[in-house]
C-alpha cells in the first residue's frame, strides 16, 4: 500500500529536477489539495481540460499582493495575464500585432545580428555566464527594441524586472525583504514607462514602435495610462525571463543528451521541431493558475466553489499518458499539444517570438562553439518553480 503522500509545498521541491517529485503526485495523487487549500494538477488531461475551459478564471493578483506596496499592486493589477475577458480581450488587441507570425518573421534578421553580436563576445571568453552574457540580453534588447526603448537601459530592465520577481510566492518566501524589493522596482517602472508616454505624446510616433502604437490605439480605446504602463512592464519582465530559462535549460538539456546534441548539429534544420521538444522536456515556466467560479469535478474529486486550481505544466508536459517516454529527450518526438506555453485564451502571447529567439540562440551556439561545454560549477537554480530556471550558468566557450 503506498502511504500517502505530504501536502505538496513548491518550497520543498527540488530545483534541479522537479520530475520526479511530480511523477509521485502525478501516479498517486493527481488531483491534490495542498494544506492552503489550493488545488494542484499533475495529469496532462486535467490541466489542459481547465486551460481551454473559459468557466475557469485568472483571477486578480492583487488579493495575494500586501497592504502597503501601492506601485506594486496598481502594477500587476493591469497586467493581461491576471485578467478576464471581456478585459483581457480588449488589452490583448492592444498589443497582439506585434507579435504575430508575420511581425515575428520580420524581426528574425534582427535577432540573428544581435545573436551573432552576443555570441561572438561569449566565444571570446575562457568561461562566462551564459545568463548574464547571452540569456538574458538577447531578450530584453529584443523586446526593448519592440517597444522603442534604448538599448542602454538593457542592464537597468534586467535588475528591476528581477526585483518584480521577488514577489512570486516561492521566491518571497526566502528573503525577508522580497516585498519591498518588489515594490521599489514596480515604482523604477512605473516612472519610466509614464515618462515614455509623456514623450509619445508630445511627439507622436505612431507605428513606429509599440509604445507610440499603444498610444495611439487607447486614445480610441478608452484604455488608460495605469492599463499601457502595466502591459509595457509585464511584455518587458515576463517575455524576456520566459526566454531566458528556454535558452538556458535547453542547452543544458542538449548537454545533457549528447546523442541529440550531434543530431541537431548535423541536422540544423530541426531546431524549430528541437525548440518544441525541449518546451515540453523542460518548460521555462513550470505552473499556471486559475480559479474555479463553480463547484468542479475532476477525476473524482470535488473542488468547491472559488477553489485556487495550480497547473503544473511540467508534470504534464511529462505524462506518459501524452507523451510515451517523456523523461527522455527526442528530437523527432511530436511534442504538439504540450502545455509550456499554455493553452486557450492565456496562450502565451509571445511564445512564436520566444520560439524564434531560442531557434535562432542556439544555432548560433552551436555553429560558432563547437566545443561548448558546461564549466567545473553547480548550475545555480533561481529559487522559484514558476519562473524556473538557473540565475547562473557557467560554460566553457572553448
Amino acid at each position: 500500500m503506498t502511504p500517502p503522500l505530504p501536502g505538496f509545498d513548491v518550497r520543498t521541491v527540488p530545483l534541479a529536477d522537479p520530475y520526479p517529485h511530480y511523477r509521485r503526485y502525478r501516479e498517486h495523487d493527481p488531483v491534490h489539495q495542498a494544506p492552503d487549500g489550493s488545488w494542484y494538477l499533475f495529469r496532462h488531461r486535467d490541466v489542459t481540460r481547465v486551460l481551454t475551459d473559459r468557466r475557469y478564471l485568472r483571477g486578480p493578483r492583487p488579493a495575494r499582493v500586501p497592504a502597503g506596496l501601492p506601485h506594486l499592486m496598481r502594477n500587476t493589477a493591469h497586467w493581461m495575464v491576471f485578467m478576464d475577458p471581456p478585459r483581457h480581450t480588449r488589452v490583448r488587441a492592444l498589443v497582439a500585432d506585434a507579435f504575430t507570425p508575420a511581425a515575428t518573421a520580420a524581426l528574425r534578421p534582427r535577432i540573428a545580428q544581435l545573436a551573432h553580436t552576443l555570441v561572438a563576445e561569449l566565444a571570446t571568453r575562457r568561461q562566462a555566464d551564459l545568463v548574464a552574457e547571452l540569456a538574458a540580453p538577447l531578450p530584453l534588447l529584443v523586446i526593448g527594441e519592440l517597444l522603442g526603448v534604448p538599448a542602454q537601459d538593457q542592464g537597468w530592465f534586467r535588475e528591476r524586472a528581477l526585483g518584480l520577481q521577488q514577489a512570486t510566492r516561492a521566491r518571497a518566501a526566502h528573503r525577508a525583504d522580497a516585498w519591498s524589493v518588489a515594490e521599489a522596482a514596480a515604482r523604477d517602472l512605473d516612472a519610466y514607462f509614464r515618462a515614455e508616454l509623456t514623450r509619445r505624446r508630445r511627439r507622436p510616433r505612431p507605428g513606429t514602435d509599440l509604445i507610440g502604437t499603444m498610444v495611439a490605439r487607447a486614445a480610441s480605446s478608452g484604455l488608460g495610462d495605469d492599463v499601457l504602463v502595466g502591459t509595457c512592464v509585464h511584455l518587458l519582465t515576463a517575455g524576456h525571463e520566459t526566454t531566458t530559462n528556454l535558452l538556458c535549460k535547453g542547452l543544458l538539456a542538449l548537454l545533457a543528451h549528447p546523442d541529440q546534441l550531434a543530431t541537431l548539429r548535423a541536422r540544423p534544420e530541426l531546431m524549430p521541431a528541437a525548440v518544441t521538444e525541449l518546451v515540453r522536456y523542460d518548460a521555462p515556466v513550470q505552473m499556471v493558475t486559475r480559479h474555479s467560479p463553480d463547484r468542479a469535478r475532476l477525476a473524482g474529486r470535488t473542488l468547491p466553489r472559488g477553489s485556487r486550481v495550480v497547473l503544473v505544466l511540467g508534470s504534464a508536459n511529462r505524462d506518459p499518458a501524452r507523451f510515451d517516454e517523456p523523461d527522455r529527450l527526442d528530437l523527432f518526438r511530436d511534442a504538439r499539444r504540450h502545455t509550456g506555453f499554455g493553452l486557450g485564451i492565456h496562450y502565451c502571447l509571445g511564445a512564436l517570438l520566444a520560439r524564434a529567439e531560442a531557434e535562432i540562440a542556439l544555432a548560433e551556439l552551436l555553429r560558432t562553439l563547437p566545443r561548448l561545454a558546461l564549466a567545473d560549477a553547480p548550475v545555480r537554480y533561481a529559487d522559484d518553480l514558476v519562473f524556473h530556471g538557473p540565475e547562473r550558468l557557467l560554460v566553457r566557450p572553448d
